[in-house]
């Protein structure tokens, strides 16, 4: 495992950060993940001539998702509530984040991918969120999927837990844009559309156009929040769902 869960640097004269995960192959979403993460959005504001952010990953998939480990009940509230302050503050970026994706892009993976503005991703990349296979549901899937597709093409992937290739979410608008690189797809669009702007005035831009996503997300955040701590993980299938996983044997349900 990597000492480091995410690489952090500038480019384009320091206008253009990079964060790119850094715990491949599987890159999963956990507590150290999330905390580097939130770090590294929390401190955007100090460079005021910062026009965006570019993340991607390390290695062929961008992430496997979630920590099932920190699903369980006695870790659950804590790495819940820790994604979704690091959701909020991601979704406060004062400058346009663009998310380039490769492989698998799953579950936890998916919803930081989300949480950026710009979702730049290869053709037979795989993005879904599996989570409802395992009897939960995906909380921060459930705010940001809905409102960033058609409902029922957020509510196919929501309950189905299916995946989809990367020129599918092209189709349904889940992603800008289809590309074999997308990491240089992103690179392109930020020199081309965004390097010559003022950075200033591309802030107030994103604040016009987010600020009321991101209001409506947030209080979202809190209501799926509530419902998966204080319901779901009351129910024994979710409890079932999360151990049979984590020890490589079919699930018993007993639909309650």
């Amino acid at each position: 495992m990597s000492d480091t869960p995410l690489k952090v640097w500038r480019e384009r004269e320091g206008r253009l950060l990079r964060l790119r995960l850094n715990m491949p192959k599987a890159n999963i979403v956990d507590a150290r993940m999330i905390a580097a993460l939130d770090a590294a959005f929390s401190q955007l504001a100090e460079k005021k001539d910062t026009q965006a952010v570019l993340l991607d990953h390390e290695g062929p998939h961008f992430s496997f998702g979630a920590s099932v480990e920190e699903h369980l009940p006695e870790q659950c509230a804590r790495m819940i509530k820790a994604l979704h302050a690091m959701i909020k503050t991601m979704l406060a970026s004062p400058v346009p984040v663009l998310v380039a994706v490769k492989g698998q892009c799953l579950g936890g993976g998916l919803e930081v991918a989300m949480a950026g503005n710009l979702i730049f991703v290869a053709p037979d990349a795989m993005l879904g969120q599996p989570e409802i296979k395992l009897a939960v549901f995906a909380p921060t899937a459930s705010c940001l999927l809905t409102r960033l597709v058609a409902q029922q093409h957020a509510e196919d992937l929501l309950y189905s837990g299916r995946s989809i290739t990367g020129a599918r979410a092209a189709e349904i608008g889940l992603a800008l844009e289809s590309d074999p690189n997308p990491e240089a797809a992103a690179l392109r669009y930020f020199d081309e559309h965004l390097a010559g702007l003022s950075a200033s005035s591309l802030g107030f831009a994103v604040e016009g156009a987010r600020g009321r996503f991101r209001a409506e997300v947030s209080a979202d955040l809190d209501r799926v929040e509530a419902l998966y701590l204080q319901g779901l993980m009351k129910t024994h299938d979710a409890v079932e769902g999360l151990q049979a996983f984590i020890e490589k044997r079919p699930p018993v349900w007993e639909h309650r």
